[in-house]
């Protein structure tokens, strides 16, 4: 057997939605939640969000990670809730040309 037939491949690095559905959804999905965040670090093969807890956070963020795991199924989603009304962090990570594709979807500047 070859090495490359050895090695699993996983889905690709590409959201499932057209551009018009994802700018129509945009709210309800990954997008609209980051721009809530706070804070913003990349982590290996991906980036992490710090949220400030509020009383919908949690509610809103399953609800989305619900949905993208359906349109992006090749990233990884880990939710933390950090121990007395502390902060709440979502990390997504994913195979090689993830934490781009993720900052093209969430950084204006980037889509350009």
């Amino acid at each position: 057997m070859s090495q490359d037939r050895d090695k699993h491949v996983g889905p690709p690095v590409a959201c499932t939605l057209t551009a018009a559905d994802l700018a129509a959804r945009r709210n309800g999905l990954l997008p609209g939640l980051l721009a809530k965040a706070g804070v913003r670090e990349m982590v290996a093969g991906g980036i992490r969000w710090r949220f400030d807890p509020d009383d919908d956070l949690l509610r809103e963020a399953a609800s989305i990670i619900d949905a993208e795991r359906r349109c992006c199924p090749f990233l990884r989603f880990l939710l933390v809730v950090e121990p007395a009304g502390g902060p709440v962090w979502l990390e997504v990570t994913g195979p090689e040309g993830t934490r781009e594709f993720l900052s093209t979807l969430t950084d204006p500047a980037e889509r350009q």
